[in-house]
């Protein structure tokens, strides 16, 4: 039996397909991942720009079709914060549903909960007492606290925040390499959230998902080929991730573009997850993150239903 998920993302679109295997578990046979920018200038506009539903609406064929010809049953495809937020939004679902694609939209709560539940089914980190998950997206950031409880966790915090890399593109810091005033404003934008959102200390093991922290492994090990059983556990370190952030900014667009180990298509927005990522840990009170290549869509995966 084959099952596969596509995320339909502000920045990218993602698929994951998978073979339940002998023990009940399920196993990736084949992913992909691809900028399409659907989301990019929305907070700005309220819209879907044009160029970006036609990129996302291609990406959605190819996944279909690779879909189909692993041996999967249809797609599950979801979408996120751009798609929640654009007033045109049932203008892209329509092209979706009409070219044979289907795309559902996962509301923040749900996608915050699947983030969780991808990092606390995932044997890795199973075992901790207590986790703290960060996913920063394009133009949502999800974070959830949680301690054990028996077998399983007990969520004691669970919040999406409207804060992403395109937002922050499109408003706080446009620069393409921004100077000191704009990182700062930024970081004062982005703190405030999260400090009227009420996140609680970890005293734990934090995790990051997403392409943001992913990136900022693959570009320290200069990993030009994607070699996701050495990013996944990986730890980045805060110190790191600020220096990311200071570093990143220095260069424009094409400077990171050149960076060995970015994935293409993230140099406008790779500055901005790390920003964002550094400010969550610092929300946390936390000193280093693991980094997880698992995302909402592997916990969707296991479930086979947008709801439980």
């Amino acid at each position: 039996m084959r099952r596969s998920v596509v995320d339909v993302g502000s920045n990218s679109v993602l698929l994951v397909v998978a073979e339940l295997g002998a023990d009940g578990r399920w196993r990736p046979l084949y992913e992909s991942s691809e900028v399409t920018g659907l989301g990019e200038g929305t907070k700005a506009t309220g819209l879907l720009a044009e160029e970006g539903m036609d990129r996302t609406l291609a990406a959605l064929r190819a996944c279909f079709a690779m879909a189909s010809e692993l041996g999967s049953e249809p797609p599950l495809a979801a979408a996120t914060m751009a798609v929640r937020i654009a007033r045109n939004a049932e203008e892209f679902l329509r092209r979706a549903r009409e070219q044979g694609t289907p795309v559902e939209v996962l509301s923040g709560e749900r996608e915050a909960e699947l983030g969780f539940r991808a990092v606390a089914d995932d044997p890795l980190f199973a075992g901790e007492p207590r986790l703290a998950i960060v996913d920063p997206g394009g133009h949502s950031t999800e974070i959830v606290v949680a301690e054990r409880a028996g077998d399983g966790f007990r969520q004691l915090y669970r919040r999406s925040f409207p804060v992403g890399t395109l937002g922050l593109r499109s408003g706080p810091i446009p620069s393409a390499s921004p100077p000191i005033p704009e990182r700062l404003a930024a970081m004062e934008h982005i703190d405030r959230l999260f400090e009227e959102g009420g996140v609680p200390p970890a005293q734990g093991e934090c995790v990051a998902l997403g392409a943001s922290a992913t990136n900022l492994v693959t570009m320290r090990e200069r990993m030009e080929v994607w070699q996701p059983e050495l990013v996944h556990g990986a730890a980045l370190e805060y110190e790191e991730v600020s220096r990311w952030f200071e570093r990143l900014c220095d260069l424009d667009d094409e400077g990171r573009a050149a960076l060995p180990g970015l994935e293409r298509g993230r140099e406008r927005s790779i500055h901005l997850g790390a920003l964002i990522l550094e400010r969550a840990l610092f929300a946390l009170r936390v000193a280093r993150c693991r980094v997880s290549v698992r995302g909402w869509r592997h916990a969707l995966l296991e479930r086979g239903a947008l709801m439980d």
